[in-house]
Formats: C-alpha cells, sequence, structure tokens
C-alpha cells in the first residue's frame, strides 16, 4: 500500500494551531513562511511517498543482515539514505553555518511524522543522527562541531546513542564502561553496549558514536558519566578517513519489528581495529558531565519517538481505510442495501476508523504546538517568554512521547482489527504496523519512565504550577466553545471542562502526596501521564473545532473543516471522555497496588 502524506492537515495544524505565523517572525526563524512551510512539506511528501514508503514491506521481510562484524542494510536503503542526505533532508532543523537548513522545529516535526510514517525502520538512523547532532551543538568543542556536524548533516556519516550495557539499562548509574586519558587530549574506550541503533550498517562512510564511560578516577554513580565521541574510522587532519578504530559489532538483534533497521551489540576495546587495544575517543564537554549533555540527545530522541508513533499510527489508519472500502462483507444494518456493501458503511467499522483519525489528528496537533514552543523557547527576543515556554515545551515532551507511542499500539491494534482475519496474515501488512509500534513504549525511556519523569520533575517539583497555567488556557478555551453556540462546540466544552478540572484533581493528588506517600503517586503515574496526554490533546482538537468553524463561517466549503469538526466531536465523546475515570484510578485507585504483597505475585 502506498503512503499518501497527511500535508493538508499538517498545514491546518501548523496555521491554525501552531501559530506558524508567530514563529516566522521570531529571530531566526524569518524562512519559516507559510509559502516556503508548504513547499518543503509537499517535498517531503512526495520524497517518502516515492523513495522511503516502497522499501517498508520489502525491508521488514529481508531485514538487516550481519556478518563477521560487518552490517549489511535491505536492499534499496543505502540509496534512499543517499538521497535523503543530498536533498537536505538530514539538516532540516540544524544551524546553516554546519550545512543545514536552519528551519524551525515546529517544521521539521511533521517532517519527522511523514518519514517515520513511510518507513520507521529508515527513519531510525536520521533520528540518532539528529540527537547526536544536537549533542554536539550543545556541548562539543568547536573543533568536534566542525570535524563531524557538517558531515553528519550532508548524511555522508550518520550518528548513535551509545548508553546501555547488559548490567545498565535504564539505570544508567550502572554504566561501567572505561575511559582512560593518554595524555594527549584522546581516550582509550573499553567497554560493551548494546540496543545500540544503526550501530553498524553501510549507508554512510563513518558512523559518530556518541559513547558514554567513566574515567579512572570518576565518582559512583551517574555523577562518574563522561561522554565522548568515538568515529568508526578517525579522521584525518584534512577531513579524510583515517585508521579503523578498535569498535568491533559483535551481533544485531532478531526483534519483534523494525527489522530493517539494525539494533547492534559493540565491542569497545577488544583490539580488532588498526589502533590498538583501546577505542580512541575524544571528550565531549568536561568530564562527569556526560549525562547532562546526553540528556540533549535523549530529549531530542524521545519527541522524536513520539512523532514516531503519529506517524506509525498514521500510516496504519490509511492502511485500514483503504481495506474498508475494498471488503465487501454483508448488509448494512439499516437495510439502505439488500447487497453486501463495502464494510466501511458498518457503525463499528466506521467507529474503530474514527478512533484512528481522531487520535491521529490529536497526536500530531500536540506535537506541533510544542515544537512551536520549542522554537519560541530558542528564538524569542524576550527571555521571560523564552523561559515560559521552554517550562512548557519540557513539560510537553513526555506528553509526546509517552501518550502518542501508547496511542499508535491502540491505533494500530484497531487496524489489525478493521482487517478482521487478514489482519492476522503478515501479507496483508497491517500486522507490521501493530510490531513496530511496540518498540515505542519501550525504547528512549518507557511509558513509566516519561511518568515518573512528569509527576517528579514536571508537576511535584513546580507545586503543579505548568499545570494550573494549562489548565487555565484550557479555560478560556472551553469558554470559546459555549460561546461559538454551535451544538458540536457545546458538547466539546463539556468534556474538555471535566477534563480539565480532572487533570487539576490528580496534579494536586501527586503535589499532597510525593512525600508522605510516594508510592500511592507513582502507582498511578501512567494514568497520571494519560490522563495529561488526553487532557492536553483534546485542547488541541477543541481549538481544531473553533478554527474550522471559523473557516465555516468565513466561506470556506471544502469538507475537510466539517470533517474536522466531527473529528474532534468523536475524540471529545470517545477519547476525552476517558480522563474522569483515569482520575478516579489515580486518586482513589492506588491501595490495589501498593497494598498487594510482593511475595503474593
Amino acid at each position: 500500500m502506498s503512503y499518501n502524506a497527511p500535508v493538508k492537515d499538517m498545514m491546518f495544524v501548523l496555521k491554525e494551531l501552531a501559530g506558524l505565523d508567530q514563529v516566522s517572525q521570531l529571530p531566526g526563524c524569518e524562512d519559516a513562511t507559510e509559502e516556503t512551510v508548504d513547499a518543503v512539506l509537499n517535498e517531503n511528501a512526495k520524497f517518502t511517498s516515492e523513495v522511503v514508503a516502497p522499501l517498508n514491506w520489502s525491508g521488514d521481510v529481508e531485514a538487516a543482515n550481519w556478518k563477521d562484524g560487518v552490517v549489511t542494510t535491505a536492499k534499496g536503503f543505502k540509496e534512499a539514505f543517499k538521497a535523503f542526505g543530498e536533498q537536505g533532508w538530514q539538516g532540516l532543523q540544524h544551524p546553516t553555518e554546519f550545512g543545514g537548513q536552519g528551519l524551525p522545529k515546529v517544521v521539521a516535526t511533521p517532517c519527522m511524522e511523514m518519514v517515520n510514517g513511510s518507513n520507521l525502520s529508515f527513519a531510525l538512523c536520521p533520528l540518532l543522527t539528529d540527537g547526536a547532532i544536537e549533542a554536539l551543538l550543545v556541548a562539543g568543542s568547536q573543533q568536534l562541531k566542525e570535524t563531524y556536524i557538517p558531515k553528519m548533516i550532508s548524511g555522508e556519516w550518520t550518528g548513535t546513542m551509545n548508553l546501555t550495557e547488559p548490567q545498565a539499562g535504564s539505570d544508567l548509574a550502572l554504566v561501567r564502561s572505561k575511559a582512560v586519558p593518554q595524555g594527549d587530549g584522546t581516550y582509550r574506550i573499553s567497554g560493551q553496549k548494546i540496543y545500540i541503533t544503526y550501530g553498524e550498517h553501510d549507508m554512510a562512510k563513518n558512523i559518530v558514536h556518541l559513547v558514554l564511560a567513566r574515567t579512572p578516577d570518576a565518582p559512583e554513580g551517574v555523577k562518574g558519566i563522561s561522554l565522548f565521541v568515538v568515529p568508526k574510522f578517525l579522521v584525518n587532519e584534512d577531513g579524510s578517513l583515517g585508521k579503523r578504530n578498535d569498535v568491533y559489532c559483535a551481533s544485531i538483534e532478531h526483534k519483534l519489528g523494525i527489522k530493517a533497521s539494525p539494533t547492534a551489540v559493540l565491542l569497545y576495546g577488544d583490539n580488532k581495529g588498526e589502533v590498538g587495544q583501546g577505542a580512541i575517543g575524544y571528550l565531549v564537554g568536561e568530564e562527569n558531565k556526560g549525562l547532562q549533555y546526553m540528556f540533549v540527545m535523549m530529549n531530542a530522541a524521545r519527541f522524536q519517538v513520539g512523532v514516531q508513533g503519529i506517524g506509525l499510527a498514521e500510516r496504519a489508519y490509511q492502511k485500514a481505510v483503504q481495506y474498508a472500502n475494498d471488503r465487501v462483507q454483508s448488509r448494512p444494518v439499516d437495510g439502505s442495501s439488500n447487497e453486501a456493501v463495502a464494510i466501511i458503511h458498518h457503525p463499528d467499522v466506521k467507529r474503530m476508523l474514527m478512533s484512528m483519525r481522531s487520535q491521529v489528528e490529536a497526536a500530531r496537533a500536540m506535537a506541533c504546538v510544542a515544537g512551536a514552543a520549542y522554537d519560541a523557547a530558542h528564538y524569542h527576543s524576550d527571555e521571560a517568554t523564552r523561559k515560559q515556554n521552554m517550562a512548557v515545551y519540557e513539560f510537553m515532551v513526555p506528553l509526546v512521547k509517552g501518550w502518542s507511542t501508547e496511542m499508535s499500539i491502540d491505533v494500530t491494534s484497531t487496524g489489525v482489527q478493521v482487517h478482521g482475519g487478514m489482519g492476522f496474515i503478515e501479507e496483508t501488512g497491517a500486522a507490521q504496523y501493530y510490531r513496530d509500534a511496540k518498540i515505542l513504549t519501550i525504547y528512549e525511556g518507557t511509558t513509566a519512565i516519561q511518568a515518573n519523569d512528569l509527576v517528579g520533575r514536571k508537576t511535584s517539583r513546580d507545586g503543579g504550577a505548568m499545570v494550573k497555567a494549562l489548565c487555565a488556557e484550557i479555560a478560556r478555551t472551553v469558554v470559546q466553545l459555549n460561546e461559538s453556540g454551535s451544538a458540536h462546540a457545546k458538547a466539546v466544552a463539556a468534556r474538555l471542562d471535566a477534563a480539565r478540572a480532572s487533570f487539576l484533581d490528580a496534579a494536586q493528588f501527586v503535589v499532597d502526596n510525593m512525600k508522605s506517600n510516594p508510592n500511592a503517586v507513582f502507582a498511578g503515574s501512567v494514568p497520571y501521564l494519560k490522563l495529561a496526554g488526553t487532557t492536553v490533546a483534546g485542547w488541541q482538537m477543541a481549538r481544531a473545532l473553533l478554527a474550522a468553524e471559523a473557516k465555516i463561517k468565513a466561506g470556506e466549503t471544502d469538507s475537510f473543516y466539517s470533517d474536522k469538526i466531527l473529528t474532534s466531536r468523536f475524540f471529545a465523546d470517545h477519547v476525552l471522555n476517558t480522563v474522569p475515570g483515569l482520575r478516579d484510578s489515580i486518586v482513589n485507585g492506588y491501595q490495589g497496588v501498593t497494598e498487594m504483597a510482593v511475595a503474593n505475585f
């Protein structure tokens, strides 16, 4: 099945909800005019649909292959990635001084969605490269920036993030990889890293590994972790590639999904290169501040993983709609036909498709609004405004990551259900989206890790101030909905206001109990994330309804706008209405979790 990027909805979200016109007025964002952005999105849609999407199914079947330390990607991936770099997509949001296009994050966000919707396995390589670029921009020396960033932006080289070790998954305090200073500014790196996405492949001439390791005198725990650049091939002074470094791919994982994306086990310091024992690495920033720098890369990746969920869910929705239009089965329940009809006419199939559609559109809106906050936080001329928007963005990152990826599992599962028995058959393609979606709630921090961040750093730490500020904005939208006077707007207003009140109650419970009863709070952390995500996403859909009504009142006759109103109404009645129940689970339901003895499981 082909992938058709939803450019029309993306542009609607950018203009009506994310405030593209305001972003384009920020210093450094002047090129992000509506005309330019529309052209960029349409070109990206053409590239992803024609070049990347056709490799999705074949890549899943063929997968990446490892032999004697060499990884060969699926047919067509190498050529597609070369075109990806040559057309400038890797550098879309990166600085022009290093060869990027310098466009704001709010523009890059829908482009991220498109490449992930077209081919998730392929998209993981530029995702990790983006993170490596971000980390070096923040913490790298000028020499490291000039040596590595232009080549990664051009697509000639790629980047990775090396955190996990066999004994150190989410708990990075347990990292044991070593970095021994050599007295010449370099370090010798040794240790084993696992789950390294695109840690070895044949799509680029060099791979720039960003590696967490400990120096000999480093303190224990996370305070003793440093960050190093460890290239697959050393770089000569003239920029050419030199000796093969001592980093070796011992194997790649055999996975449930994303099979075309090689997930590598990397050995450092096994004397398999051309530099002697110990991979040569270069310190990024200061010693013992590696985790601080890596969080830059992790936050960028977490946002993008959330967008992965949106893209994948959109692809599953499109597939389900196509099948529902093609599959003829049973007469309609209202007796409107004596013959069997396409299943899209049956009420429950329409319900499933609307569930998929409304959640995808809500997640897309939430991500783009978060992207706009990021841009204001980085480019606005007023310091107070920058600080306020950074707080909003940081609050929304776990929502974009956690809520959107959980949503993608629900949506891709529903896609299989629309297909019925055919959805359980690999040849139809629906099952691939379901399999691929599962990893999204796990890597770059599980949903629980996102939820713990949300209740701890993002809610309890400021006494719920950010939640109250968001809820005040939501209350203003409720007023606007009621003032609109339409039946749909009033119905959405009631659902949104109930969600707002539940959000405030749940946040207050977190603030009041974090110190006195932390187990009670964390027992409901994931429901709290789902509550927050559903409320914020529902708020964006309510705003979309208002924008669509305004377009219709101004004379627009395109059915896109009436469809948007109905989609917003569906989300309110079928998704947003779950928020009060989640509130009850958080505030009143923790005993069933905390009081069960571990020995009784």
